[in-house]
């Protein structure tokens, strides 16, 4: 019943993904909030239902994009598997972990996101794609990261509230 709540989550994050964020750019990077919001929910440490929120994401988000699926399932796993191993060394610096989190995500998910393109015959210049789309990308994503991890905090702490003694 608590992976429910992934859904309506999920739903919000991609209208605000494609209305909002997408609008907010910086040259001619943006922020990625699906990528912050599997982040922030696989570092709470009470969270269990990471892997299930990542698959469901890489489903929401592939039927809108135009980039193959292959690239979100890579990505987005390779997320929360990084953010899990950080969750359990890391758990004193929480904020640190998402920071970490955000910038190997975003790196990994724009690497493969070139690489697909240069498979599929696009000619882009490494260069132009790491100092105009990567960079600014990543300045946006840390900076909306800790936003989204106190609110994947207090949602977490809601669907999965402690234990009363």
């Amino acid at each position: 019943m608590r992976n429910l709540i992934a859904f309506p989550v999920l739903i919000l994050v991609l209208i605000i993904q494609s209305s909002v964020v997408s609008q907010i750019r910086l040259i001619s990077g943006y922020a990625d909030l699906l990528l912050l919001t599997l982040a922030g929910w696989a570092l709470q440490e009470n969270v269990k239902s990471a892997w299930h929120w990542a698959v469901l994401g890489c489903i929401i988000f592939g039927f809108v994009s135009k980039m193959p699926w292959l690239v979100f399932v890579f990505g987005y796993l390779s997320v929360i598997l990084i953010a899990q191993i950080l969750q359990r060394r890391v758990w004193h610096a929480p904020l640190l972990a998402m920071f970490s989190v955000t910038f190997a995500g975003t790196l990994l998910i724009h690497g493969a996101s070139f690489a697909m393109l240069r498979l599929l015959g696009t000619s882009l210049e490494f260069g132009d794609v790491l100092g105009a789309v990567t960079l600014p990308s990543l300045l946006l994503n840390m900076l909306f990261s800790i936003p989204i991890y106190n609110f994947m905090h207090d949602l977490s702490m809601w669907v999965y509230p402690p234990e009363e003694y």
